[in-house]
């Protein structure tokens, strides 16, 4: 067999185990050992693994995980997450839908300490959608604003996804974190103009809040403000150049973890449990990236990446509807995939042919994480719709998929303006990297 027919079995095989159900770092592992195996022997496989795995633990880069981690999971365990949205309510509670501005404000906030979107679901959701029903609210839209505010995590620095595209691309961390910044307020922006169009056309959906007085604003948003503070510290260590991406983790998560002590918002059995969680969380994000570094060597002799540029530049389809075929494969492969699945999968089969097509490799970067975003909450997967539908168990699941179809379309225009406007994305990493 050819190398390229081989690369074929391989993708084909790889697909099969993740509709199986096989933890994706382990479908890459298996594929990527078993297919230079063929192609190269059992010498050459071994020699992979063990070099490949070594590399990967040791990659300095990647220690940004488990300290952004750590960092996220404390202030979900501290509370610090209710501080961030009581803020977050008490200056926007007022509008139409306010609740659910409060929640993608509270959301974005939270995506900046812990880099998930499930978790950012999870902890706002677990805040928001009680207050929500309290007062009235649709299903529809509680569920929709928490669901999509949660994608959020994926996008807004320190992000998971931007940390394991800078690894399988050799990208630089801080420049996709700064990259992430913009976009991450433009599409909140968006989705509160949503949530706002959703309750001005349905005053029932999302009735306004209760007037809070300037004072207790003021209040609340000095009780969250060591958070804030934080974020601002590490985000603009990060930009000033004063920290690395590394350093800005480490630091983050030794204050967030001094300001709960301080408070005494942590006991021993609540900052034991997010310990674990991070170990857990780290054991699973290092495992997909050693999985990926098998894999892309046997991508790399099988060729596919080189044969795929030949035939979608044979289509005749210029640099922009490549990457519209692209993207519409992004969007299919979301529908039954999650997210760190098909960035692992994919980026090393299409980013030689965006790289070569002349596409910024750090916008790709962020154009491929909002498509990526978009299929946590398209049906039939919708990893956030089903993280949310947990939270609120009495809501129908058609009901969360029902309320998340407008925020859908918000990210669809996101994604246009960062297309057709390349500098949303890449103004502050070439403002501060020159």
């Amino acid at each position: 067999m050819s190398p390229v027919t081989v690369g074929l079995l391989g993708i084909a095989a790889l697909f099969a185990l993740l509709i199986l159900r096989t933890p994706v770092a382990f479908a890459m592992l298996c594929v990527g050992f078993f297919g230079t195996w063929v192609l190269s022997g059992l010498r050459s496989a071994g020699g992979v693994v063990l070099t490949e795995s070594y590399s990967s633990v040791s990659n300095y880069s990647l220690i940004v995980v488990p300290m952004f981690v750590l960092l996220g999971n404390v202030a979900s365990a501290a509370g610090f997450s209710n501080g961030l949205y009581d803020a977050a309510n008490a200056w926007v509670g007022r509008m139409r839908g306010g609740l659910a501005s409060a929640s993608v404000i509270g959301c974005a906030a939270f995506s900046a300490v812990s880099g998930s979107s499930v978790a950012t679901a999870v902890t706002i959701g677990k805040v928001a959608l009680p207050q929500m029903k309290r007062l009235g609210y649709g299903d529809a839209l509680a569920t929709g604003s928490v669901a999509a505010g949660g994608t959020l995590g994926f996008l807004i620095p320190p992000s998971t996804g931007f940390v394991i595209y800078a690894i399988l691309t050799e990208e630089s961390i801080g420049r996709l974190f700064m990259a992430g910044i913009l976009p991450g307020i433009l599409l909140a922006a968006l989705f509160m103009a949503t949530v706002w169009i959703i309750a001005t056309l349905d005053p029932a959906a999302g009735p306004r809040g209760a007037r809070v007085a300037l004072a207790e604003r003021v209040r609340l948003l000095a009780r969250a403000m060591p958070l804030i503070g934080v974020i601002i510290l590490s985000i603009g260590g990060i930009y000033a150049g004063v920290f690395t991406p590394v350093e800005a983790a480490g630091i983050g998560a030794a204050l967030v973890i001094l300001f709960a002590l301080i408070g005494r918002a942590l006991t021993f059995a609540t900052f034991r449990e997010a310990v674990l969680e991070t170990v857990r969380t780290t054991a699973m994000l290092y495992a997909i990236v050693i999985g990926a570094n098998v894999l892309n060597p046997f991508f790399a002799v099988t060729q596919i990446p080189a044969t795929l540029g030949e035939g979608l530049a044979a289509l005749g389809l210029g640099a922009y509807g490549t990457l519209a075929m692209i993207i519409l494969a992004y969007v299919v492969l979301g529908m039954f995939l999650d997210g760190l699945s098909m960035l692992v999968v994919t980026i090393p089969i299409v980013f030689p042919v965006v790289t070569g097509l002349g596409f910024d490799p750090v916008w790709f970067g962020v154009v491929a994480v909002i498509v990526i975003e978009m299929g946590m909450i398209t049906p039939p997967v919708g990893l956030n719709v089903f993280v949310v539908k947990g939270v609120a168990a009495d809501v129908p699941l058609t009901t969360v998929f029902r309320g998340v179809m407008p925020f859908l379309l918000a990210m669809i225009v996101c994604l246009i303006l960062i297309i057709v406007f390349p500098q949303i994305a890449l103004f502050i990493p070439n403002s501060m990297f020159g």
